[in-house]
């Protein structure tokens, strides 16, 4: 099956794909993957989010989690609720977004390193959509580009 339109579509692996914000349309194509569970690490208020994604998810047999990451301020109380839906998740296929990519792939690189133990796949997934730079390289780790600019694919590199 081919990836769904949306913006900086990306598998992981076998069990987890990421995005930025699907549509409607997107989350039945994400569903037909077998994707059971939808995390969003999006805020509901941002002008490209769905009107009631919750609801949008639910009524396509997923499960949903939102986990609100503010952009210019992420936390360790997100990624370790993040880190906690990931474990309550198991081994479920799921589908993890924001609004372009970048939140999400932050917090799969650091949970993929740290807690699973094995980040270079994540580590190359996130490169492919950002370069984290300030409180996003704070938070994976990356004291290299805590003074840089974050820089975007395509457009930065």
């Amino acid at each position: 099956m081919s990836a769904p339109d949306v913006v900086n579509w990306r598998r992981l692996d076998d069990r987890i794909t990421t995005s930025g914000q699907p549509s409607e349309a997107a989350l039945a194509a994400i569903r037909d993957m077998g994707v059971e569970h939808v995390v969003n690490l999006a805020l509901h208020t941002h002008e490209q989010a769905l009107p009631d994604e919750a609801a949008s998810v639910a009524a396509l047999g997923m499960t949903y989690t939102h986990i609100p990451v503010a952009f210019d301020d992420p936390t360790e109380d997100d990624f370790a609720r993040f880190c906690d839906a990931m474990a309550a998740i198991g081994d479920a296929p799921v589908h993890v977004h924001c609004i372009l990519n970048a939140r999400v792939t932050a917090f799969i690189l650091r949970w993929r390193r740290d807690v699973i133990g094995d980040g270079d796949p994540a580590r190359a997934m996130m490169d492919s959509v950002w370069r984290p730079g300030g409180v996003w390289a704070t938070l994976v780790g990356d004291a290299a580009r805590v003074d840089r600019a974050i820089e975007y694919a395509g457009r930065d590199y």
